[in-house]
């Protein structure tokens, strides 16, 4: 595994992620028809009821089964992810069916670290190197929604078009040179989130299935992402195979002297 596909998988896997293993946790069927927020509701009551559903957490210990696909390198891994609410986002892939750790990941609002254990080699950048592989409108925020779910909150205002079709809500819209476009299932989570930037030829596609009970909410068992950036195509199937909320967490980050510095 190259460096450059080691930091593309940590870093946009840390944005995404279904391969065959069961959650522990029941699925949760989807209704038929919504049981909340009837077609006649006002915008302000339906963005009301779509923010009520958002998970709500201060804590989230995750294990997942993935497929890793960077412009046609497939690698089938598991991560494990462990996050503060707003804070932090801990993240470690392992090969071998678990036995061998490849590479680490420490993320906050400000920085992005990463270890390549397989090169002995370390990166630390400002978040902003995030904006090689995506939108400059995606911050720290947006990357915990896209893994555990919710709606990216920043679209759910009144500035956003907000309507049903086909029995579901869809909101969308543009904030500066980002259209979004974000469609929500009878259960009033959201099942698929689309964001594009023609203008840059970014774009970047989510789809949740399989979402089950966590808390006083709900959780997807399995995201399925595809991203461009440039040339780049980064596909990942991703499926969740332990999810355990507000317990306690450490963030084990720390780099050997003989690691080798990548600017």
């Amino acid at each position: 595994m190259k460096r450059n596909i080691l930091n593309s998988a940590l870093i946009l896997g840390t944005i995404v992620f279904a391969t065959a293993c069961k959650p522990k946790k029941e699925i949760v069927t989807a209704p038929t028809k919504p049981t909340e927020a009837p077609a006649d509701n006002t915008k302000a009551e339906a963005l009301a009821t779509l923010n009520n559903k958002q998970l709500k957490f201060n804590t989230l210990s995750l294990k997942a089964k993935a497929n890793l696909n960077i412009s046609g390198d497939a690698n089938e891994v598991t991560m494990n992810f462990k996050m503060k609410d707003k804070e932090t986002i801990w993240v470690s892939i392992t090969a071998l069916g678990g036995l061998a750790e490849v590479a680490r990941a420490l993320i906050t609002p400000d920085s992005i670290k990463i270890m390549n254990r397989l090169k002995s080699e370390y990166v630390k950048k400002p978040f902003s190197y995030i904006y090689t592989f995506t939108n400059k409108q995606v911050n720290f925020n947006t990357l915990q929604s896209i893994l555990t779910g919710n709606a990216m909150g920043e679209f759910l205002t009144a500035q956003s078009d907000v309507k049903q079709e086909n029995g579901v809500w869809v909101v969308s819209g543009r904030k500066q040179e980002l259209d979004y476009r974000l469609l929500f299932n009878t259960l009033l989570k959201v099942s698929e989130t689309n964001l594009n930037d023609s203008k840059n030829g970014q774009a970047l596609k989510v789809n949740y299935t399989d979402y089950q009970k966590l808390n006083e909410s709900l959780f997807p068992s399995a995201l399925q992402i595809n991203t461009l950036s440039g040339a780049k195509k980064i596909n990942i199937d991703l499926q969740y195979v332990k999810i355990d909320g507000n317990v306690p967490v450490d963030f084990p980050f720390s780099v050997p002297k003989r690691y080798t510095v990548i600017k």
